[in-house]
């Protein structure tokens, strides 16, 4: 049973230097993420050091889309299964939590300055354009940031897969997953003294073994597309950006070592 470990937030005095080594990015942020060491809703201070990283990439002329979870706020398997609600109805629920976490960050990259549009899959229309995959593009190509909210617009599907199917559907060049943790380990680090961080895993071995990268649809969807994901620690100052400039951070998933 492969798991990760958690990190604390660092901060560097100095971030990476360097060129763009992808120009079109998926960043898919955990709802968890967000929260910091709030345990639930929004923490500001993550919040704003996320928008500044952002603003960072984008300096470097990277086209930037972010995929947003709501599982700060609202987990619909989980309320599913722990009260019997329906489980499509406890999707959509999270889906509006997803919109929540991503208008969010709307507002704090547009106080820095960013120019920004939330795209959503399922109708908001006072709050969120509907998601167009041509339009994105567009914003894209305008210097906008993308965020993307409200799943894929239908229940039993999880962020994860949006992300890697919004990847496909723009042109991206790599999934970006930041979350609470800093790579995959062969196992629990905590209990497990031995347990090693894996640096670049094969999409199959990730399905066969069944380890925690992102859900199976999402994975596939991404191995068939021969398109990258990186784990890393959002909680670092300046890994976004390494990760953008081609260094080593977490965890590379790819079709071939």
């Amino acid at each position: 049973m492969t798991t990760v470990v958690r990190s604390r937030m660092k901060k560097s005095a100095a971030g990476p230097t360097g060129a763009a080594k992808y120009k079109r990015i998926v960043l898919k942020l955990s709802g968890e993420a967000l929260q910091g060491t709030l345990g639930f809703g929004i923490d500001p201070r993550v919040l704003e050091d996320l928008a500044r990283q952002i603003k960072e990439i984008r300096a470097l002329g990277v086209q930037v889309t972010v995929v947003v979870g709501g599982g700060n706020i609202f987990r619909g398997l989980k309320t599913s299964a722990a009260t019997g609600m329906e489980r499509a109805t406890a999707d959509y629920m999270g889906m509006l939590a997803t919109a929540i976490n991503g208008l969010a960050l709307q507002d704090a990259l547009e106080r820095i300055d960013v120019p920004t549009r939330v795209q959503t899959a399922i109708e908001i229309a006072k709050v969120a354009e509907p998601y167009i995959r041509r339009r994105a593009i567009r914003h894209l190509e305008k210097g906008r940031v993308v965020i993307f909210v409200g799943g894929i617009g239908s229940p039993f599907f999880t962020t994860d897969t949006t992300a890697a199917l919004r990847a496909m559907e723009i042109g991206a060049e790599i999934v970006l997953k930041a979350t609470n943790v800093d790579g995959v380990y062969t196992d629990d680090p905590a209990t497990n003294r031995r347990a090693k961080k894996f640096a670049t895993l094969k999409f199959i071995d990730v399905l066969k073994r069944g380890l925690k990268v992102m859900d199976a649809t999402a994975v596939s969807l991404c191995m068939d597309g021969n398109l990258p994901i990186i784990v890393f620690n959002l909680h670092r100052a300046g890994n976004i950006k390494r990760a953008v400039c081609g260094e080593s951070v977490g965890t590379l998933v790819v079709n071939r070592k």
